[in-house]
């Protein structure tokens, strides 16, 4: 997969005229998703307070960078997930606790266009990332 920032992204969104557009778009980010190795599906890795079942998985290197690993069973949660990967892959912890992806979420409309259990599955992700990140959890990379 191509690393996007979310910039870009908001761009490719804006350029869509419908919603139905943009959730196709949304559904081809996640197919873009690297697919995530079955042991990393654990109770662990589990992101609590999706509708979806999510798992999340991060590495920090050696300069304190996180990378991060997710997947979902569904599709437009796995589209949620590149967004959120676009947003936080390999930064820092202190990176990732200045990153405002509530203005990201309201520029591109996804707060007017998910529905209520999404938009607390996509913060619910948000939340695991932040909080791994701030706890320095990771596998060392």
């Amino acid at each position: 997969m191509t690393q996007r920032n979310i910039e870009d992204l908001a761009e490719n969104f804006a350029l869509f005229t419908d919603w139905e557009e943009r959730y196709g778009y949304l559904i081809e980010l996640g197919k873009d998703l690297p697919p995530m190795d079955e042991a990393f599906k654990t109770d662990h890795t589990f992101v609590r307070g999706c509708t979806s079942r999510v798992w999340l998985v991060a590495e920090k290197d050696g300069q304190g960078r996180y990378h991060f690993t997710a997947d979902s069973d569904a599709h437009i949660v796995r589209g949620l997930i590149a967004l959120l990967l676009a947003a936080y892959q390999d930064k820092t912890a202190e990176e990732i606790a200045a990153i405002e992806i509530e203005r990201f979420f309201e520029k591109i409309g996804l707060n007017e266009h998910l529905s209520p259990n999404r938009r607390n599955g996509f913060f619910a992700m948000v939340e695991k990332i932040k909080s791994l990140s701030l706890q320095g959890e990771g596998n060392e990379a």
